[in-house]
């Protein structure tokens, strides 16, 4: 299986994308559903975007819109929840000063923002691809008249003052897949595409180190030989600045920035019975990676969700010990005891405004007369997984209260689709970025989910 879907499957599947629900199907469903409001914020080449959105300590939700074509980048918005309104802040390929030097755009961002002293730190990502050997690539041939992408940027953008700076650009010409920051200690971790450079980024001295390849060739190897998925989500133990990050194996690797190593830590990993099987060198899903991860001061340990299985899991780095939660997948999943439909998993999973409840958009089942619609096996890059409903499930930490809040709806029925974010406003309202049809065209683009707790 290749790693990412051919363009044709890929439109076959954003046609269905955002179909329509039909009143006996909402039947089937229960009561309990919420509604969600879509917002289009004017760019209508919005396309698939992973992670990009966070809430900011001045209330707001920022999120950056991805592009697909070459010579078309990525925008930035922020939404105001008081005021109810969208704004445009900047497009990523103008702020990394590449505007007039026509190379392929600075498509999207593929992290959260990340903030510090009053400013919003994240990174840029390709969003153009070249099929080679049958599977999307870092483009190794330019358009006519343009140049080779020329890697990602780190980016800072002040909250006070609403300027952006060009922080510096991530080695060997690749895009930035995974990010995240040491806020106290002024430190940037990365993970780039698609070989999987590991990155520190200081901001206090603006030195940027590049310590090689976290797993084999990542995502540009070979299929069945040094082909490994690369991990989405690094997280910091705010103790000692630690930096965590797994691999396709299922190994852990610490990263510490005081000595400049990374070495694989002994006597735990994922591979665990319950996450499930895999090979490696594979491609289709996240393998044995964690798919996301957060750090619960109150227990000091990480929290993570295992992407295929749906496992809830807590890792404690001092005691080098995981154990298994609950499964944390919408009910309708639970209840059929099969793996989710996405086999990448959901990057919707984040602490909540209370330091206690953990927040997870992931996908349910659909049910016609009575008989579970399956989707693919097997997956390549989560762009053909199929139709299924968007849950949001909370996961109360301290009283073990697990919570599946139903399926979302926008208002006139249809489902919101391609789920891999969330964020907070100050008043519990869920944000995500989520396919809906505007004025006949599908986009990606905020939508705002009620307060499930009000």
């Amino acid at each position: 299986m290749k790693s990412r879907i051919i363009f044709a499957i890929l439109i076959a599947t954003m046609v269905t994308g955002c179909s329509n629900v039909n009143n006996q199907e909402k039947q089937t469903l229960g009561e309990k559903q919420l509604t969600a409001t879509s917002y289009f914020s004017g760019f209508d080449l919005a396309h698939d975007t992973y992670n990009a959105i966070s809430a900011a300590s001045n209330g707001k939700i920022y999120y950056v819109l991805s592009s697909q074509p070459y010579d078309v980048a990525g925008q930035v918005h922020v939404y105001d929840p008081q005021a109810d309104t969208t704004r445009f802040l900047a497009d990523l390929t103008e702020i990394c000063g590449e505007k007039d030097k026509k190379v392929i755009a600075q498509g999207k961002s593929h992290v959260r923002f990340y903030e510090s002293d009053g400013k919003l730190y994240f990174s840029t990502h390709v969003g153009y691809y070249e099929m080679i050997d049958g599977m999307e690539r870092l483009p190794v041939t330019a358009p006519e008249g343009y140049g080779l992408y020329t890697g990602g940027h780190f980016l800072a953008y002040d909250l006070a003052t609403g300027t952006f700076e060009d922080l510096g650009l991530a080695p060997h010409g690749e895009g930035v897949l995974t990010m995240t920051m040491d806020t106290e200690r002024k430190q940037i971790y990365a993970i780039t595409w698609p070989k999987g450079y590991f990155v520190h980024y200081d901001v206090n001295s603006g030195e940027m180190k590049e310590l090689g390849l976290v797993s084999a060739n990542g995502e540009n190897g070979t299929i069945g030989e040094d082909y490994r998925v690369l991990c989405r989500s690094i997280f910091v133990d705010p103790r000692d600045g630690l930096v965590y990050y797994s691999i396709a194996e299922g190994d852990i690797m610490c990263y510490n920035p005081g000595e400049g190593i990374i070495e694989k830590l002994e006597d735990v990993d994922l591979r665990l019975d319950y996450f499930g099987s895999y090979d490696p060198t594979d491609a289709g899903s996240m393998g044995y990676n964690w798919r996301a991860v957060v750090w619960y001061p109150k227990e000091e340990v990480a929290y993570g969700v295992h992407g295929n299985s749906g496992y809830l899991f807590k890792f404690d780095p001092k005691e080098r010990k995981i154990e298994i939660v609950d499964r944390i997948t919408s009910e309708p999943s639970r209840k059929s005891g099969m793996y989710d439909q996405f086999s990448y998993g959901y990057l919707g999973f984040d602490l909540g405004n209370d330091g206690e409840t953990l927040y997870y958009l992931t996908g349910g089942p659909i049910y016609e007369n009575g008989k579970r619609v399956k989707g693919k096996d097997k997956i390549a890059m989560g762009a053909a997984r199929g139709l299924e409903n968007l849950h949001l499930v909370t996961y109360h930490i301290p009283t073990n209260t697990y919570t599946d809040h139903g399926p979302v709806f926008y208002e006139d029925g249809s489902r919101p689709t391609y789920v891999n974010s969330i964020a907070l406003d100050k008043d519990g309202n869920v944000y995500t970025l989520a396919r809906f049809e505007h004025e006949g065209k599908l986009v990606e683009d905020l939508v705002k989910i009620p307060n499930p707790f009000k």
